[in-house]
């Protein structure tokens, strides 16, 4: 009985107040959905996530703690230089469009036509 009604009391309050299930969620959840998002690289991958999973992994026993941590090193290596060249390139690519448009010809202004008075 007791649980039943701690069931229904939380599908209540899910129900009553919008968006709170985002906030409940599992974080593991969120690193899953995340990891996937930037396997199929329609998202970034996030160290936040690597290291929430890992930390899901030594929890569970599914791998050790001294594997977990060379795992994270790893993985921040990997991703450092990565997102400097990214920088980088973002850096030249926004320098070439500044000097692209300094090199323009500035537009002519339109003729203007007198204009009739209305009647």
């Amino acid at each position: 009985m007791r649980g039943e009604l701690a069931g229904s009391q939380i599908s209540a309050l899910l129900e009553a107040v919008p968006g709170i299930a985002n906030v409940l969620r599992n974080p593991v959840a969120d690193a899953i959905v995340n990891m996937i998002r930037a396997a199929a690289r329609i998202g970034e991958l996030r160290i936040e996530d690597v290291d929430e999973l890992i930390d899901y992994a030594v929890r569970r026993s599914l791998i050790r703690g001294d594997e977990g941590e060379r795992l994270l090193t790893d993985v921040r290596q990997a991703i450092r230089p990565k997102r400097a060249s990214k920088a980088q390139a973002r850096t030249k690519r926004q320098g070439k469009q500044r000097q692209a448009s300094r090199s323009r010809k500035p537009a002519r202004p339109k003729k203007s036509t007198p204009r009739r008075p209305r009647r």
